[in-house]
């Protein structure tokens, strides 16, 4: 149940992507980012609600192997995330026209979310929605231009995506190196993703606004804005693979860490 629930999570961060496109698509980009705004919302609140559940794993350990046991769990669980960000990419194309439409109706309700929810979940909307079911095709990446997809960016969103991964895993699996610290340790999980979250808001959101500024503004094409969102979701798709690795030395970092904090 917890691997199902981070999988969610990851899927829905990773549509979250599509909200640009959608924006950029309808010309409504202030309405998209009311809309993109949500679905972080929803994945961060979702984020927070499984802390006490993979931190049960800890309590149910048993004592005899309790490294190796919870080691193995939270491996699972970060290979969860690999396999939701997998099935948002799948997803990508459907959710665009699905958001597409979405924006436009959140802007003929002047914004109201609530009343955008009521209607979306009436069965005619519902049946609207089966029309909209794409699945990918090597043909939406052939207007693509990978010539002008920025390395630095995509190596630092590959990064922050790792240490938003393993946050909270590493911060928990830290209080059982450091027992003495235990407490320490599990509350420094809030400072390590925010800290993510923080380099998320400085480094990526701004360039890909400004990408989707740019085909409001005919300053730019749909394509550019459609191979950033395609490298970033990529990119995190590798980030979710190296926070594999940086798993056991993330914990053993933040455990060396609450030594220092008095």
């Amino acid at each position: 149940m917890i691997a199902l629930f981070i999988l969610i999570i990851h899927s829905i961060e990773t549509l979250a992507y599509s909200v640009r496109l959608s924006g950029a698509r309808v010309k409504l980009l202030a309405s998209a980012l009311s809309l993109f705004n949500l679905m972080v919302m929803i994945s961060r609140l979702a984020n927070m609600m499984q802390q006490p559940f993979t931190g049960s794993l800890i309590d149910n350990a048993p004592k005899e192997n309790a490294l190796e046991f919870v080691e193995n769990q939270y491996r699972i669980l970060i290979g969860s995330a690999t396999l939701g960000t997998v099935l948002g990419l799948l997803l990508l194309p459907t959710f665009i026209a699905i958001f597409s439409r979405a924006i436009i109706h959140l802007s003929e309700e002047r914004g109201s979310i609530p009343a955008l929810v009521k209607k979306g979940f009436t069965w005619e909307y519902i049946k609207r929605a089966k029309k909209h079911i794409h699945l990918p095709r090597l043909s939406y990446l052939k207007d693509m231009s990978w010539r002008d997809i920025p390395v630095k960016l995509f190596c630092i969103n590959i990064l922050i995506t790792a240490i938003y991964t393993i946050g909270v895993l590493a911060a928990i699996y830290a209080a059982l190196l450091v027992p003495e610290r235990a407490t320490t340790a599990v509350m420094a999980s809030g400072l390590v993703n925010g800290i993510a979250t923080i380099l998320l808001i400085i480094f990526i959101d701004p360039k890909l606004s400004i990408l989707a500024d740019d085909v409001i503004n005919q300053k730019g094409s749909y394509f550019s804005l459609k191979s950033a969102s395609i490298m970033m979701v990529t990119s995190r798709l590798l980030g979710t693979l190296l926070a594999q690795a940086l798993f056991i030395p993330g914990a053993k970092y933040i455990a060396w860490l609450t030594q220092f904090i008095v």
